[in-house]
């Protein structure tokens, strides 16, 4: 059970990150503690654990509750497995991409001073974050469309932390597979994720 005990983490990383995605769209504004968690986790490449990718396991008890809920079938936004979908499928493409991820990991570098100096959540940090997805992610198929108020969507800084929290989901889905995590998993092995996501919980 170990290995899915990390594995549910990496999927909750990136649950919470697309709840954040979509409440931004809608409201304009993130959860400042949970945007926080995912952006800084966009900066940890080299964590000792996954939790640490993270800042501990604490943090992703809002991605756990979600996974938690979808596992039961009771979705809080059904709009939501699609979104995770749609990042899992563009991860497997961003992977085999080795220019494309090369220079992700090139602007994440060239931004983690300014991020360890000003914070991950700050505006020209998220600005650099979501110029990076523009100029490589979004470039790859299947393209991630959010949906949201057309008011926000219309708004730079509004984009801009829309493109960097789907970065910051994006490294979920690429801890999830590198900690073995494929599709099989939801068709073949729900209850055991089940069990390990509220092993966490509790």
């Amino acid at each position: 059970m170990a290995d899915l005990s990390e594995r549910v983490l990496a999927l909750a990383g990136l649950a919470q990150a697309l709840a954040q995605v979509r409440r931004i769209a809608d409201t304009g504004q993130a959860n400042a503690a949970v945007l926080s968690t995912a952006l800084d986790s966009v900066f940890r490449i080299d964590a000792s654990s996954p939790a640490a990718v993270f800042g501990g396991a604490a943090n992703l008890r809002p991605g756990l509750m979600l996974l938690q809920d979808y596992f039961v079938n009771r979705p809080a936004d059904e709009h939501l497995p699609r979104l995770a979908l749609a990042v899992l499928q563009l991860e497997r493409r961003f992977a085999r991409d080795r220019a494309v991820a090369d220079k992700v990991l090139r602007g994440i570098h060239a931004q983690a001073g300014e991020a360890y100096r000003l914070g991950s959540s700050h505006p020209e940090v998220i600005a650099a974050l979501g110029a990076l997805y523009a100029e490589t992610l979004s470039h790859l198929r299947p393209r991630v469309l959010v949906q949201g108020n057309p008011h926000y969507l219309g708004q730079t800084g509004v984009v801009a932390e829309v493109r960097a929290t789907l970065l910051a989901a994006v490294r979920s889905a690429v801890l999830w597979r590198q900690l073995g995590g494929s599709y099989w998993d939801f068709l073949l092995r729900r209850r055991a994720m089940l069990e390990a996501i509220e092993a966490r919980l509790d």
